[in-house]
């Protein structure tokens, strides 16, 4: 076994770690400790992507050296690999975007607690990145919950704790239904490693025994999941918890925390179960059906906000929509345009946050769009990170989101059900038109003159890119990884599906 392939236990354990370490640092002492664990952590798993990509093919990790049932493994594919260096890539950028409020909004005295869920929150998306065991799964579906849900609360105030509230109630409700149907997987199939269950499914589905009980046991871990990540319309917690939280918290709950779930339905779907039956059980038809649904309503409910974190909150809601609409398609394609969809929306979404926070603070902290006006010129950069974002949203060539919409309408026509194509390609439409109106409507208003606002009668500020060292450089990165992700797009969709074959 070549040193690299222990990796991955390795960023698991550290992240792990480093939690509790960080409670007896100081603020400043913990927060070095998490930029240098994430840094580290996503350089190791660069190095195990390189690998996997090299050999081609997935390996699989026995911690211990003990073989099941006695035994817990790791599974690392070339998907697996890409999705860790890109979260870990994602919530670096989130951290050091943010840095400055952070100091502001958090009490010095809580700053290392901060710091304790940032790292909890990586190791366990880490662990539901490279976990072969369903139980363990589990566990850090709860890890993460406890994470997310102690990033949203930091701040102590009113509304952060009402959020957080909402948040923790329907996680607890997805985190029942999802326990609930492990623990009837384990009873039909007797195991709890993803590729033992997958042998055992299979020969319940062949000899014909227990099926409605496999058919509840699907049910209830696909709506279980869905509930975590706030698929329609099961949201109503999302713009809260996403509007009133640090913009840090913002950007990693919605790039990052949502699509750690989603992630591990994929796996389920196609190393637990299996593709081929979860096609044909039409739990996809379901998952359709609420995809489309969200796709309109989240961007519906993001035109009538007036608040411009709330807005891009919403938006998150129309981009799950898509995520499961991609699912619902049944097809390969489909599903590469999901996963890369998962990519785009986080590069992109938590962009947006950190770009929406530097024009707050030149509108003397003011979040309505009244107050935003001429916000592009006060603070040039962050007008910048913003206009490239919502582009990208919308779909315009050269960004990520346009190669997104492309695999969505691409998968769409390349269906053999009719039922399907026309609502997806109508729907897609409709969407992008409604991503046009809230997000270029926000981006001409920062980019209309404002007499007042430079005669600084209102207490705006100025902020130059020299002032803003680490922001400028964080959103500048956060561009060029959507111009990646939007012009060299087909080694990205091949690495996709090269993936998700070695899942089967």
């Amino acid at each position: 076994m070549a040193f690299v392939q222990n990796f991955p236990f390795f960023c698991i354990i550290m992240t792990l770690f480093s939690g509790p370490l960080s409670s007896i640092l100081g603020g400043k002492a913990a927060q070095r400790l998490n930029l240098a664990v994430i840094t580290l952590v996503g350089a190791m798993n660069t190095a195990v992507f390189a690998f996997v990509l090299k050999n081609g093919t997935y390996y699989v990790y026995k911690m211990g050296h003990f073989p099941a049932p006695w035994g817990n493994e790791i599974r690392v594919g070339v998907l697996e690999a890409v999705m860790a260096v890109f979260f870990c890539l994602i919530m670096l950028l989130s951290m050091l975007g943010g840095m400055r409020e952070r100091e502001q909004e958090i009490e010095e005295s809580k700053q290392n607690l901060y710091y304790i869920m940032v790292n909890l929150l990586l190791s366990s998306l880490l662990a539901l990145i490279y976990t072969n065991d369903l139980f363990t799964a589990y566990v850090f579906v709860e890890i993460n919950t406890i994470s997310a849900c102690g990033l949203i609360m930091i701040r102590q105030n009113g509304r952060t704790i009402v959020a957080a509230t909402r948040y923790m109630i329907m996680s607890l409700l997805g985190s029942g239904l999802l326990l609930m149907g492990i623990c009837m997987l384990y009873d039909l199939t007797g195991h709890l490693l993803m590729s033992n269950i997958q042998e055992s499914v299979q020969q319940i589905m062949q000899d014909g025994s227990y099926q409605v009980p496999m058919m509840i046991t699907i049910g209830l871990i696909t709506v279980g999941l869905s509930i975590k990540s706030a698929l329609f319309p099961f949201h109503a917690w999302l713009p809260d918890a996403y509007g009133y939280s640090t913009v840090s918290s913002a950007a990693m709950l919605s790039s990052l925390v949502s699509k750690g779930y989603i992630f591990l339905l994929i796996k389920i779907f196609y190393r637990v179960i299996g593709i081929n039956i979860i096609r044909g059980s039409h739990i996809l038809n379901v998952l359709f059906v609420f995809g489309l649904c969200a796709m309109i309503f989240g961007s519906v409910n993001a035109i009538w906000e007036n608040d411009i974190r709330r807005m891009i909150s919403f938006s998150s809601v129309a981009q799950i929509g898509y995520i499961y609409m991609g699912f619902g398609l049944g097809t390969e394609a489909g599903m590469v345009a999901s996963v890369f969809h998962i990519l785009m929306h986080a590069a992109t979404k938590s962009m947006l946050f950190i770009s929406a926070i530097g024009l707050t603070d030149a509108s003397n902290g003011s979040r309505h769009f009244s107050e935003l006006t001429g916000s592009g010129y006060r603070n040039k950069i962050a007008g910048v990170g913003f206009t490239v974002g919502s582009l990208s949203m919308v779909g315009i060539p050269c960004f990520a989101g346009f190669v997104s919409k492309i695999l969505f309408a691409q998968a769409a026509v390349a269906h053999n059900a009719p039922v399907k194509i026309f609502p997806t390609v109508i729907v897609l439409a409709i969407s992008t038109i409604l991503n046009a109106v809230y997000f270029l409507k926000t981006v001409i208003r920062i980019y209309v003159p404002e007499k007042q606002a430079y005669e600084k009668k209102q207490g705006y500020l100025f902020f130059r890119l020299s002032e803003q060292k680490l922001y400028g450089i964080t959103i500048i990165c956060f561009i060029l990884l959507n111009l990646v992700l939007g012009m060299m797009s087909q080694p990205i969709v091949h690495i996709i599906e090269i993936g998700l074959q070695n899942f089967s």
